[in-house]
């Protein structure tokens, strides 16, 4: 199991929590000073024992934050931390109550109204409760940097999660494609060895583009068409003149960022399910629509009704992808127009990234 306890030294890169313990002391030392003056009754004396006594304060504030750190206490107060608090506590009073005394019998300062004795007892109490308090809230401040270092560890592992989600899907292409391919080419070789040559440049391009991207999640769609491109004319190999394709992106979204092989499984499903006789027609179209993109997939054929296994792990794993990449920012439809099936995407803004 992983430690998600805070690792030593962690509050050291929270600027805000400097903010807000910087804020909080400069309020205690207002305070000090106001109740300084009230006993000894003079603003320039409240003023100097103050600004002699309050550095050393918050130095020993500070030197109970890291003990307390480098104890290795988890932000619980348990019985075996209670003691340092209230030992530590003490002695941080104890240091100041030496330096307050010896500062008035340098000088010969009086409080009003209180005896040695008296102001020793006092000004001990009034010390042991502040460092007692600051010793809580360090405990206090430990325990919400552990929060939030295990907050952060659990956006880092849904964000690995994610990435590894988006990986899985990235690569269920349909692998008949490629035993086809394979078949396609071969049956050519004995009869039209140019054409073979062709399929398998344009196979080899698709692969290429497949192997180099794998570890990218994000393309841009001039690359994306390319590699559909490369996988429709292998099929228009295969097929011959029961199959025509084409490819259309303007060029103003040339540039736009895609989920690499988002479109793949539409168009295998058009080859798939597309009508060919007399010829199986398939059409992808790529705009720009203001900060949006808008794709049109089409195939003559009819939609196929509705059965448990759906229209195989394509529109699954599309649907999937585009609540990832795209969540709450996108439109996919699938309809019959005509003799024509349609798919209709509109992917608003950027894809979530995941490098």
């Amino acid at each position: 199991m992983a430690d998600l306890r805070a690792p030593h030294g962690s509050w050291v890169r929270r600027p805000g929590l400097w903010r807000v313990l910087a804020a909080g002391w400069a309020v205690f030392a207002v305070i000090d000073v106001m109740t300084r003056l009230r006993l000894y009754e003079e603003a320039w004396v409240a003023l100097g024992v103050s600004l002699a006594l309050d550095p050393l304060i918050f130095l020993l504030a500070a030197g109970l934050f890291l003990a307390f750190d480098r104890l290795g206490f988890e932000g619980r107060i348990t019985w075996r931390a209670l003691p340092w608090i209230l030992g530590l506590s003490l002695a941080a009073s104890g240091v100041v109550v030496a330096a307050g005394s010896f500062i008035r019998s340098r000088f010969e300062l009086a409080m009003a109204g209180w005896g040695p004795h008296e102001a020793v007892a006092i000004v001990a109490v009034h010390y042991f409760l502040i460092f007692t308090i600051w010793s809580l809230v360090c405990f206090w401040i430990k325990a919400e940097i552990a929060r939030q270092v295990e907050a952060e560890r659990a956006l880092e592992a849904e964000g690995q999660a994610l990435r590894t989600e988006l990986q899985r899907l990235r690569l269920q292409l349909d692998p008949h494609f490629l035993f086809n391919a394979l078949n396609g080419i071969g049956e050519e070789i004995p009869e039209n060895p140019e054409a073979a040559l062709a399929m398998l440049r344009d196979l080899s391009t698709f692969l290429r583009q497949s192997l180099t991207g794998m570890d990218v999640t994000i393309a841009t769609v001039a690359d994306e068409a390319e590699a559909l491109a490369s996988y429709l004319r292998v099929q228009e190999a295969r097929f011959g003149a029961r199959l025509r394709a084409r490819v259309d992106v303007e060029e103003a979204a040339g540039m736009r960022p895609i989920p690499s092989f988002l479109l793949q499984p539409l168009v295998e499903n058009a080859i798939k399910h597309g009508r060919r006789e007399p010829r199986l027609e398939v059409t992808v179209e790529i705009r720009a629509e203001g900060e949006a993109l808008a794709i049109r997939v089409a195939n003559t054929g009819a939609l196929a009704p509705a059965s448990p296994g759906g229209a195989g792990i394509g529109l699954a794993n599309i649907r999937r992808r585009l609540a990832l990449h795209y969540p709450g920012r996108h439109d996919f439809a699938l309809e019959q127009a005509g003799g024509v099936v349609v798919a209709r995407l509109r992917l608003e803004g950027a894809p979530c990234s995941a490098p």
